[in-house]
């Protein structure tokens, strides 16, 4: 093995011939680097999406949600509540009621998410950072108060200095029979001014308004009952074991608990897959690249079949002709890979240090694009370039391992 990394670093290196070969090697190596350069960006920008989309839907999501299995509410007594409350790591218990209502102001409407919040909120939520108009309270003054998506805002053009024009929800009756006479009997109607306005991210600010949780009770007539119970814990804690004792103290047959990676499932699911087909096409472009390298050592095994018959007439076996050849591929493939890596990692570093690649988007919660490097990238790289090299490597080798020593002797 020594002799063919010899053999193969000599033809590689060497400085007193250059000529077509050598430059398709080069060629080769700078390949496989861009390849490989692209291939550390771009999983680290969605890395770094996924961490970022993380860390912005945290901002109104609970570190765990209890919710029912099947239906939309639950029974949720003082007891559960106090249970859940002394379990170690909880930091708040907070409950809530949620759904969708049509709000309208003056003549606009819209379907809104109206979340009702109990009065501790504000331990279980990071969002008075949040607040871009009005006060940060449900109560102002034993009044009740909206605090509103600024998208709501927006497309309603609610005015928080108005306090004669109220927000008027308008939600279905429960148990009662349909009027078809008068259908606007066929609602729950509740009005409420708007207190404060909230920017947190597209989604919420479209279409969410939080209010006081005894308003939204007796808009939605839920009772006693609540759509989920959300609970925040300590940052110090293990969230996975306060998970592991809430279902152990709940009837996991009626409800389940959720963390926040589990609530976000769909959009967390969707970015993989999307960094999964990404990876799959880039590793496509990378194998492309690496028609070089099968190119180059095909082309060497031309030109070198005269060395080729004097090893073998001074007893060089087959395999080792081979090797000198898969290590001429892997000379080219990982010089390359290394570089790639290199530079791929310098300009995620920068990037992460100066964000000088912007998203252009002026109203952005972000200026540049988030980066985010993760070792596990750099390791599956490897494995591929390894892999495609193997492939592009083993036919030259073998041809070459061929080479008959009374043809060219």
């Amino acid at each position: 093995m020594n002799t063919a990394l010899l053999i193969a670093r000599r033809y590689l290196f060497s400085k007193k011939k250059r000529n077509f070969i050598n430059i398709i090697s080069i060629v080769s190596v700078f390949g496989v680097a861009i390849g490989t350069a692209a291939m550390v960006i771009v999983l680290s920008v969605f890395n770094g999406l996924e961490d970022f989309t993380r860390s912005l839907y945290s901002s109104y999501h609970a570190d765990l949600e209890i919710t029912p299995v099947k239906g939309k509410s639950f029974a949720a007594d003082s007891v559960l509540l106090a249970r859940l409350a002394r379990i170690e790591g909880v930091k708040a218990v907070t409950e809530v009621i949620a759904d969708d209502a049509l709000l309208r102001y003056k003549d606009a409407q819209i379907v809104v998410k109206v979340k009702g919040l109990a009065a501790n909120f504000d331990q279980q939520y990071p969002l008075r950072e949040k607040l871009v108009g009005g006060n940060f309270a449900l109560w102002q003054q034993k009044t009740p108060r909206a605090m509103i998506g600024v998208g709501v805002q927006l497309q309603l053009g609610i005015d928080l200095g108005d306090d004669m024009e109220p927000l008027v929800f308008w939600y279905p009756r429960k148990d009662k029979q349909v009027n078809m006479a008068d259908p606007s009997k066929n609602f729950e109607q509740r009005i409420i001014l708007p207190g404060g306005v909230l920017a947190i991210e597209q989604q919420f600010d479209q279409n969410h308004v939080l209010v006081p949780i005894e308003w939204a009770e007796d808009l939605m007539q839920y009772k006693g009952r609540r759509t989920s119970i959300e609970v925040k814990v300590w940052k110090k804690s293990d969230i996975a074991a306060v998970q592991h004792a809430i279902r152990s103290m709940i009837d996991a047959d009626n409800l389940q608990v959720k963390n926040s990676e589990e609530q976000q499932e769909s959009i967390m699911r969707a970015i993989r897959i999307e960094k999964l087909f990404v990876f799959v096409a880039l590793a496509f472009v990378l194998a492309i690249a690496s028609f070089n390298i099968f190119f180059t050592l095909s082309m060497l095994a031309i030109e070198k079949q005269h060395d080729i018959a004097v090893l073998t007439a001074m007893g060089a076996s087959a395999g080792i002709i081979r090797r000198i050849f898969l290590t001429e591929g892997f000379f080219i493939a990982w010089i390359g890979a290394f570089s790639g890596m290199v530079l791929g990692f310098v300009i995620c570093f920068l990037q992460m240090q100066f964000g000088f690649v912007s998203l252009g988007i002026q109203s952005s919660v972000i200026q540049a694009y988030p980066v985010q490097m993760k070792w596990a990238d750099f390791l599956s790289i490897s494995v591929l370039v390894f892999a495609i090299t193997v492939l592009a490597s083993y036919a030259p080798a073998r041809r070459a391992a061929a080479v008959k020593v009374s043809e060219m002797l």
